[in-house]
């Protein structure tokens, strides 16, 4: 009887290094995925497994890649562009070991970029992905896993009313990441805002295509963004093959947004 008790429960401690979403708010709501347009799916698949200790899902037709607090979702499609030319213009990890990860990646032959101090006082990289897919990485060793995604971040010069929108339209509170004071969190994901001197583009298409965020009840809250006046760009529909409920909408900045239930059970 021991023996089984030791057994469950080293099972259930080592549940997150195998990813899974956050627990959903009063609201239902958690964050859900990103989704990238990639130009070699393999490479992809190789490198979020081998380096952010990702593990790969195929439903029907959808490839995603499973890790604590979100799924990174992979179409097989020439991205237009690369995350910094849009308005999502990367998205963030925290590690328990900034050297030790930075090492194993510049094994890969892709771009390590600036080493600082970030906004909450750690230590922080950027790396380049293939396809220009700009990635954050903060170190926090008291992680209870390797590697966990963190945060989004939004570039624009209309920021603070871009927050205020996340923050009303997802019933959302404003609070502070460090420094940054323009941020927001879902569950499982920080959601932060800062300026841009310059354009930035729409997301559809691009390397980072669009962000998804988890409902226990989509239906539901669909019915609540009608009542509020939002437009769909794709209506609230089922899709039986991959074991989803879906919708989309577009963000006032051009940010595509992907309405799911049914991520959790990936």
């Amino acid at each position: 009887m021991k023996q089984l008790l030791a057994l469950i429960i080293t099972l259930v401690s080592i549940t997150p290094a195998f990813g899974q979403l956050a627990v959903p708010n009063a609201a239902g709501l958690t964050y859900g995925h990103v989704h990238l347009n990639v130009s070699d799916i393999e490479l992809h698949k190789k490198l979020w497994v081998e380096h952010f200790d990702g593990v790969v899902v195929q439903k029907g037709p959808l490839t995603a890649i499973r890790l604590p607090n979100m799924l990174v979702a992979l179409a097989a499609r020439e991205p237009s562009g690369g995350s910094r030319g849009t308005v999502m213009d990367h998205f963030g990890f925290k590690v328990r070991n900034m050297e030790t990860f930075l090492a194993k990646w510049r094994t890969t032959g892709y771009e390590v970029g600036s080493e600082f101090i970030g906004a909450e006082g750690q230590k922080n990289a950027y790396v380049m992905m293939p396809d220009d897919i700009y990635v954050e990485l903060q170190e926090d060793q008291a992680l209870h896993v390797e590697i966990m995604a963190y945060h989004i971040h939004f570039f624009t010069d209309q920021y603070k009313e871009l927050l205020q929108w996340y923050t009303d339209i997802f019933s959302l509170e404003e609070r502070p990441r460090g420094r940054i004071t323009t941020t927001t969190n879902a569950p499982g994901m920080n959601l932060s805002f800062s300026n841009s001197d310059s354009p930035r583009a729409a997301t559809r298409g691009a390397a980072i295509d669009h962000i998804g965020f988890e409902f226990e009840d989509l239906e539901a809250f669909c019915k609540e963004l009608e009542a509020k006046g939002i437009e769909f760009a794709v209506p609230f529909r089922e899709i039986p093959a991959i074991g989803l409920k879906t919708a989309f909408i577009t963000d006032p900045a051009g940010v595509y947004i992907e309405l799911t239930e049914g991520y959790d059970a990936f």
